[in-house]
């Protein structure tokens, strides 16, 4: 067996309906008095609803948050934060929401405590990122790691099914990519492929049934294990090629995770044919080198778009995403080819099958 090294993730976890009830005895143990409510436009009722249930303890809402975290977005929260003397944060919502808390707690290093309405994943992660120029960066820094996260499937009933799948497949993408990450060691590897298994079953029911807590809580199961994942080993070309798309041309995440998710996973079949053979297990197959056609066919089932046309990106952009995909190119099994990832994109863009 070969060496490895792992290190566990340092939030707590509060996993369970009603789970939000519990969030003033977390602040507690946090030793939060004056706490920041964050969200979107769109979930200000929600982050409303939050801080009645903090009462006094909370200083306001503030629901700026927004795809892709521009600096200038960031640096306003950071300066609302500062204007309210707040001194811990309750993300509330997906991952703009949760990138948001963790762009002000990069340079405060106050506590954030994070409560997922989706199954987004960076909720367990010390992964931030940042959007200037057209350009996304990201950067670890244990600064922005919750402290706390709240998982209450309730939540998870009002997300329609369409977000509530490419939010899935998002999340099922961090699982995939970590099976084959240059630094992947055994126990993650168990929770990825948990993960897959986890979300590849429950996803369909939750599009069938969006009233279906079981199936929300076994989604939002594989959501956390897949943030595990995410927050422990190193990602590869799928990750890379989605922040490029993301920053440079302003694309949906979490659709766009979806909609390339076959294509990457088939571009490194023949470096990575153990990793993959387990994503194909996970997904109700055998060999790795079914598992493009796998994630696509399952893309289908649950109503994802299947091209990048669909999620605004212009075909003239393909180019400067490949260049801009093979500069500074994150580890991943199989050679990065500017040819081949053109293919990838060309193909992704149509909406074809990966070949």
């Amino acid at each position: 067996m070969e060496a490895f090294f792992y290190q566990g993730s340092a939030s707590r976890i509060a996993f369970g309906a009603g789970q939000l009830a519990q969030l003033p005895q977390e602040l507690d143990l946090l030793g939060v008095r004056r706490a920041l409510v964050l969200t979107t436009p769109g979930q200000r009722v929600l982050g409303e609803r939050v801080a009645a249930l903090l009462g006094e303890r909370s200083v306001g809402v503030y629901a700026e948050a927004v795809m892709h975290v521009p600096v200038d977005v960031a640096q306003a929260a950071r300066n609302e934060a500062q204007r309210l003397c707040a001194d811990g944060y309750v993300a509330v919502g997906g991952g703009s929401t949760i990138g948001l808390g963790k762009a002000i707690a990069l340079e405060s290093a106050q506590p954030i405590i994070a409560v997922p309405t989706t199954y987004a994943g960076s909720e367990v992660t010390p992964i931030y990122g940042l959007t200037e120029g057209r350009l996304k960066r990201t950067g670890r820094d244990a600064r922005v790691l919750p402290k706390t996260v709240l998982y209450d499937p309730e939540l998870t009933l009002t997300l329609p099914t369409t977000e509530s799948a490419a939010s899935g497949i998002n999340a099922m993408a961090h699982a995939v990519e970590a099976l084959y990450s240059q630094d992947a060691n055994p126990v993650i590897s168990l929770m990825a492929e948990e993960s897959i298994r986890a979300l590849a079953q429950a996803l369909p029911q939750v599009v069938r049934n969006p009233d279906d807590i079981d199936a929300r809580s076994r989604a939002l199961y594989g959501a956390w294990l897949a943030g595990i994942c995410l927050g422990t080993v190193g990602m590869a070309l799928h990750h890379k090629l989605c922040h490029t798309l993301g920053g440079t041309f302003n694309l949906p995440h979490a659709q766009t995770h979806a909609v390339m998710l076959p294509h990457t996973a088939h571009y490194n079949q023949h470096a990575a044919p153990e990793a993959l053979t387990r994503v194909a297990r996970a997904l109700g197959g055998t060999e790795a080198g079914q598992v493009g056609e796998l994630l696509f066919e399952l893309n289908c089932k649950l109503g994802i778009p299947a091209d990048l046309h669909d999620i605004g990106m212009p075909e003239t952009g393909i180019d400067e995403a490949a260049t801009l995909a093979c500069a500074n190119p994150y580890a991943n099994p199989a050679p990065i080819d500017y040819d081949r990832i053109r293919v990838l994109l060309v193909r992704a863009y149509r909406g074809e099958v990966p070949a």
